[in-house]
């Protein structure tokens, strides 16, 4: 009868525990399976994960040059002479105008205005960032600056 006394594993499902440096009649005596002399014979190795036997690991074989940080803004620039080019007086110049204005490809980048070239016209600017100069020159021919937010991605 099956009782919580009398239960024992399978046979063979528990193996015996390799003795170790016991002498030559464990069966395991000498170097005590570690095989002969060098590195992963001796005791408190540790081998390093990238470490490829001697050949020139991967990570120094490659060539490492420049960095790309992934969190980093990336603006379209646009100059303040391609906008008084392009716009009218008292016109809106907003991410979906310049698009239709052919001065953007989608709507979908974070736009910066800058200064080079000279503006005679009052537009109202919308964008996601502004140099000094181009709000200066701007708010100078009587046009506004309104910032829009940057987290709409």
């Amino acid at each position: 009868m099956l009782k919580i006394h009398n239960l024992k594993p399978s046979k063979g499902s528990k193996p015996r525990k390799k003795i170790l440096g016991r002498g030559e009649s464990s069966g395991h005596g000498g170097q005590s399976t570690r095989g002969n002399k060098g590195h992963k014979a001796r005791s408190g190795y540790h081998r390093v994960g990238n470490f490829e036997g001697g050949q020139m690991p991967l990570i120094r074989r490659i060539p490492k040059r420049g960095f790309t940080h992934k969190g980093r803004i990336k603006f379209k620039t646009i100059n303040i002479c391609q906008i008084s080019k392009k716009f009218n007086n008292g016109e809106i110049v907003s991410p979906e105008t310049l698009v239709e204005k052919n001065l953007l490809k989608s709507q979908d980048y974070f736009i910066k205005i800058l200064g080079e070239g000279k503006i005679d016209i009052n537009v109202e600017v919308h964008a996601h960032a502004f140099s000094e100069k181009a709000k200066n020159s701007i708010e100078k021919a009587g046009g506004r600056v309104i910032v829009l937010n940057k987290n709409k991605k």
